[in-house]
């Protein structure tokens, strides 16, 4: 099993995926497979994102395939059950904490400030999403949080974009950036797996492997 530590390790981008009907999900992990992209984080934040992570699940299995937007208890078992090799959280409570390391998968459970980075890390935690990036301080915050908590590492999500995703990517904090740019709806609807196959392979190249 991929450890949390690992998982920051298997794309310099986390694709951070909404799907809307399920017959895109394999074909999106596939084209984002073959673009180099090693990891997919499906959101439950629509009603077909279980079966969704099922389908990746059993289907592209060289892509390790998590379940985004888990903020209850009862999804972390559900996404779980499905075959999710990870979780992410936007952001945590005891409950969902306990959801989580009860399913034994590994997990980056989402901060936004020093005291929620601390909580976690007295939790056993040093993997984290820091979350919402941009709005919540971006590279500077990062940057700033560096010396005092060195024991961390960070996949910052939201707001990020593959001309900013750089920037991010040299902090000696951050292990990979979450992002929804490989996966743009237009491309989705179209069934354009090309063009997101293209964004995977550039987003790859952002960093040697």
């Amino acid at each position: 099993m991929t450890t949390s530590s690992q998982l920051l390790e298997l794309s310099p981008v986390m694709p951070v995926v909404v799907v809307d009907e399920v017959r895109h999900a394999v074909p999106i992990a596939e084209a984002l497979l073959a673009g180099g992209i090693g990891v997919i984080e499906l959101t439950l934040r629509t009603p077909v994102a279980l079966e969704a992570i099922a389908a990746v699940a059993a289907e592209v299995p060289g892509i390790v395939v998590g379940a985004g937007t888990v903020t209850t208890p009862e999804q972390a078992g559900q996404a779980a059950d499905a075959g999710a090799g990870f979780l992410v959280t936007p952001g945590c409570t005891d409950a969902v904490l306990d959801a989580a390391f009860a399913t034994g998968l590994p997990f980056l459970p989402g901060a936004a400030t020093v005291s929620e980075a601390m909580r976690l890390a007295e939790r056993g935690l040093d993997t984290l999403k820091f979350f919402p990036a941009e709005a919540a301080g971006g590279t500077a915050y990062l940057r700033s949080i560096a010396g005092p908590l060195p024991g961390l590492r960070f996949c910052p999500t939201g707001g990020i974009t593959a001309s900013s995703a750089g920037n991010y990517l040299a902090l000696p904090n951050v292990g990979c950036v979450g992002g929804s740019w490989l996966t743009p709806k237009d491309a989705v609807a179209e069934g354009d797996f090309v063009r997101i196959e293209a964004l995977a392979k550039e987003a790859a190249a952002l960093r040697a492997w």
